[in-house]
Parts: C-alpha cells; structure tokens; sequence
C-alpha cells in the first residue's frame, strides 16, 4: 500500500509557515491587508488592539500570517501570561521567606500607645512579626505604664517592649518612662505628637504636617488645617492606604520599632 499525504495541495502551492510572535505590549507589527500599523496596546481572544503614532485604534483579527514584523510576515498569538513575581523582600526590607509559617506566639510583647500605632507597626513589620513570634498590643495611652508593666510580670524569657509618641526631654511621657527600671523592659519613643507625623509628608501628598496651636486636638487640627473632612478616623485610613513600605516612615521611628523588635526576640 502507498502512503499519501493528507494534504494534497502541490508543494510548489504550499505556503511556507512563518514564525508564531506573542502580541507583546508595545510591540510594533503593520497589517497585511490594509497597511495599518501600530504598537499593540491589548491583546483580547482572538483579537488586537494597534495604535499607531497619532494614536488612532484599530482592532484586527489574529488571522495566521496577518501581521508584518520588521518586514517579515508572521502570526500574532496571545502573549503567554508571566509566572508572578514574588517580593524578595518584605514591607519593612527584610529579607522574604516565601510559604513561612507564623511562629508560635512568643511570651514576649511589644505595646504600643494607640490603635493607629498597632495598625501602622502592623503594615510595616506584619511578616517580620509573624516569622518572629512576636504579638503587637495597644494601650489607651501610658499614665498607667507603670502598673501595666508590672501585671505583665516581665523577665528574661518574656521581655517588654513599649513605644512611646513624643518621647522627648522633659515631656510628660519622658517622666513615665523614667519610673520604669526593669532590665526587661525596653521603653523607647520617636518625637512626633501623634504617630500620624511619622509618616513622611510627601508620601501622603502634602508638603508637611501642619502645625497645630496648643491646647487644641492635634489630629482634628490637622485635619482642619488641611481642609480634610473632621472625620479622623477616616483620615487615618487614608494616611495608612498611603503606606507600603518603610520608605514611607520617617526614621526616627523606623530604628525605634527595630530596637524593640529585637529586644524582644533576643536570646
């Protein structure tokens, strides 16, 4: 018995097959039948969208050698999608541990003054938390620290650590964290009169935080004095939208948050 090709169309008939090339975005390709061409700005099934230099569109079918490419005829085909990217490193610049699991709670804790400060450490140092064990609780402000630090009974295996808003010389907070002397309990602060400030201006879109007179609410100044609606709590949701990295943090915060974190986690 003889063989036959299946396809009995003359040799000399048959087209020569052509390269397949994805339809990339930006790549440039010209359109057999009508000349058009254009930079592919939208790959969809079966279709292509070209825009050419004075940015008039056109859609055209992904026919087998439709397309021109640097003069050589070729067939358009979707794009295969790219493998995602994983970060190599986390929000805060550590280095990423992909698929690792949350530590088992540590005894140890770090506190912080408000909700908003426990929100804010959250998105910076989340994973760095996670990996290390280590639980982030807020305080309805310091007065009380020192009988706070002492229900949590700190010791070497269940170290205290505390971050404090306006530490500085001479404050109110400065002289309660002076009264506490235990050698596991690590009470630290960054200048700022609300955690708000430790977020850089220009990440937020303005050129700074204004200044808000004494003896007024300092967050409801500021919303005030920016023109934002008098809804704080709304307006620190918009501040934290704003954060997705330790890029966006001033340093005089980010190196206080580092210090406990590794206060707590040390052997």
């Amino acid at each position: 018995m003889r063989s036959y090709d299946p396809d009995l169309t003359p040799a000399w008939k048959r087209s020569a097959p052509v390269p397949e090339i994805p339809a990339d975005h930006d790549l440039v390709v010209e359109e057999v039948t009508t000349g058009f061409c254009g930079a592919v700005i939208r790959c969809e099934a079966g279709t292509v969208t070209l825009e050419d230099r004075f940015g008039k569109h056109r859609v055209f079918p992904m026919e087998p050698r439709g397309f021109l490419l640097e003069g050589r005829v070729v067939t358009l085909v979707r794009p295969t999608a790219a493998a995602p990217v994983r970060p190599t490193r986390t929000a805060s610049g550590s280095v990423a541990v992909p698929g690792a699991r949350a530590r088992v709670a540590r005894a140890g804790r770090i506190y912080v003054e408000g909700r908003h400060d426990a929100e804010l450490v959250e998105r910076v140092w989340g994973d760095d938390l996670r990996i290390e064990g280590v639980v982030v609780e807020y305080l309805e402000g310091i007065d009380d620290l020192p009988s706070i630090v002492a229900e949590f009974a700190p010791a070497p295996d269940a170290r205290l650590g505390v971050l404090v808003d306006h530490l500085v010389p001479g404050s109110k907070e400065s002289r309660i964290a002076a009264t506490v002397t235990s050698p596991d309990v690590l009470v630290v602060g960054h200048p700022y009169i609300d955690v708000w400030e430790a977020v850089k201006p220009s990440s937020v879109g303005i050129r700074a935080w204004p200044t808000v007179p004494r003896g007024q609410d300092w967050k409801t100044g500021v919303c005030r004095s920016l023109g934002w609606p008098p809804n704080t709590g709304a307006a620190w949701q918009h501040i934290l939208s704003k954060v997705t990295s330790y890029k966006d943090l001033e340093p005089e915060l980010l190196g206080r948050v580092e210090e406990l974190i590794d206060f707590v986690t040390a052997p």
